[in-house]
């Protein structure tokens, strides 16, 4: 049987165990995910284990931005799902009276969640858990990028359900195309712009509703009244975080042009503080994904000025963090996300620059504000799109399941967790129902001037 038959069947095997109505009550759905919140906690190790040898990340990093949110998202699903699974009562017009009006959520069917390499297990986990709240069957695609994740990841989906319900398909770009030649009822994509417009024009020819999390080049405003120090730590935090290979990272910095300086000043002192004087040698320091990815980063470093870190260590695949100054627009760093420890300073006079340089790009997946003057937050959240971001802080807006997380033009559609992640992988029909004891003339036949004159009224 090659990848497409087998491929096929998984499809055929969920889609005939969800017309069984199974996976519709809320008892199923939440022994679902209590069932994987302890297969998570149990393989735990194995998962920190994988991390390290995919991305080189520390335990405490692996446990504080994947599997600990993972964990942190089902419990907070099971918390609330019974009252999200509940209709939802609104307002009827008085025309339609007497009648009730109200909206449920349904599953879609089966669905295909398609994770990268970069959070190979949050993002396989997280959106499998609103896809399992929802009532819905999936097919997770761990990235061939992070293998050692990706083979936990199917250990522990084989370990909590039957294949007909949740099932795991490995496996390279072939086995991904053939997962796109499917009909699925549903697609959840995480990961690069150019491969999401190839999801979602697969997705086109069944109609297919997508959700796409993408990327960008996020900016950082830090302006003249700025902390500097809490600035350059919480900017620092966030660009070596996963050592860069972060969808929200810091991607550059416009700064003030009369705090330039004395930012990087500070960026290079938080390097040293939270690394070391030998980042490289820091056994906490996460790596690059693969060759491929590290050769660009560092070519990509040959913009501008080296004033903060520069070393690279080829044979362990990671970068120092390193900032440059003196890029321009038209360097090769600024035409691309970086998606690495690399962070070029660029400086701006006015607002008229900020807009010049943000627009002048596709709209980001975040932004980032450092700022003490309320004149200056405002008129940033009025004037500049992007998909969500904080306001003196960076990457901790998605640590929450009580906002939605998502992207909008090239840095994507959709967003998830909590709450949102159940509304995403359920259709919501909306329902009128009708009293029998009453049925009011106006709307048939024969229309009179007054039936006109009653219509008109109730429908003001």
């Amino acid at each position: 049987m090659n990848v497409q038959q087998e491929i096929e069947k998984t499809v055929q095997k969920q889609r005939n165990f969800f017309h069984t109505g199974k996976t519709l009550t809320l008892e199923f759905r939440l022994k679902a995910l209590h069932r994987l919140e302890k297969c998570i906690i149990s393989h735990e190790d194995e998962i920190v284990q994988a991390l390290h040898a995919d991305l080189h990340k520390a335990e405490m990093e692996s446990y504080m931005t994947e599997i600990g949110m993972a964990i942190a998202e089902i419990r907070d699903v099971k918390k609330h799902l019974a009252d999200w699974m509940k209709e939802q009562k609104v307002p009827t017009p008085i025309a339609q009276f007497p009648a009730r009006s109200f909206t449920i959520a349904e599953p879609y069917g089966v669905t295909l969640i398609l994770a990268p390499w970069n959070y190979p297990f949050l993002l396989s986990f997280q959106p499998l858990a609103g896809a399992i709240a929802a009532g819905n069957c999936a097919i997770v695609k761990p990235s061939e990028y992070s293998p050692a994740t990706g083979e936990v990841i199917e250990r522990i989906i084989k370990d909590a359900f039957p294949e007909q319900y949740i099932a795991v398909i490995q496996g390279d770009q072939r086995a991904s195309a053939a997962l796109l030649e499917e009909r699925f009822d549903y697609i959840f994509f995480t990961g690069s712009a150019s491969v999401g417009k190839l999801v979602m024009e697969k997705a086109a020819r069944n109609l297919t509703p997508v959700t796409l999390e993408l990327g960008g080049k996020s900016p950082c405003i830090v302006d003249e009244t700025a902390d500097l120090d809490l600035s350059a730590k919480r900017i620092l935090f966030g660009k070596i975080l996963n050592s860069g290979q972060t969808c929200v990272a810091p991607d550059y910095v416009l700064v003030h042009e009369s705090v330039e300086e004395e930012l990087i000043r500070k960026l290079e002192k938080w390097t040293r503080k939270f690394l070391g004087k030998t980042s490289l040698e820091n056994p906490n320091y996460p790596k690059m994904i693969n060759e491929k990815h590290f050769a660009r980063v560092k070519k990509l470093m040959e913009a501008g000025e080296i004033v903060v870190g520069g070393d690279v260590r080829a044979e362990t695949l990671q970068i120092e963090p390193t900032v440059l100054k003196h890029v321009t627009q038209e360097d090769p760093i600024m035409q691309e996300e970086i998606f690495g420890p690399v962070l070029p300073i660029l400086i701006y006079r006015s607002k008229e620059d900020l807009v010049s340089v943000i627009r002048s790009y596709e709209k980001p997946l975040a932004l980032y504000l450092f700022t003490r003057n309320e004149e200056m937050e405002q008129w940033v959240l009025k004037n500049l799109s992007f998909g969500g971001g904080c306001i003196n802080d960076t990457i901790i807006h998605l640590a929450t399941s009580e906002m939605g997380f998502g992207g909008v033009g090239m840095s994507g559609m959709g967003s998830y967790h909590g709450k949102f992640s159940f509304e995403t992988f359920s259709h919501r029909k909306s329902i009128v129902k009708k009293a029998l004891w009453l049925d009011l003339p106006m709307r048939y036949h024969p229309y009179t001037n007054l039936k006109e004159k009653v219509v008109r009224m109730a429908m003001k």
